[in-house]
């Protein structure tokens, strides 16, 4: 599968919050330290997603917002 985002990052999954539609997913990553995302329930439960997998989370921004210290 090919995807139009550039930035990946090597992450595992920590914990998953299922709802009805949607799931939260969360992950450690190394560096900023942890990352979430919110997928489709359905969708957790097509990747096979449990607490525990390595995961590779691309990263595709929507906004991206400069900041100046």
């Amino acid at each position: 599968m090919k995807y139009g985002a550039r930035n990946r990052v090597q992450a595992t999954v920590t914990s998953i919050q299922k709802g009805d539609v949607m799931a939260l997913v969360k992950f450690d990553v190394p560096s900023p330290s942890r990352m979430a995302s919110v997928i489709t329930t359905e969708s957790v439960e097509d990747l096979g997603l449990r607490e525990g997998d390595t995961v590779q989370l691309v990263i595709k921004a929507v906004h991206v917002l400069p900041v100046k210290d």
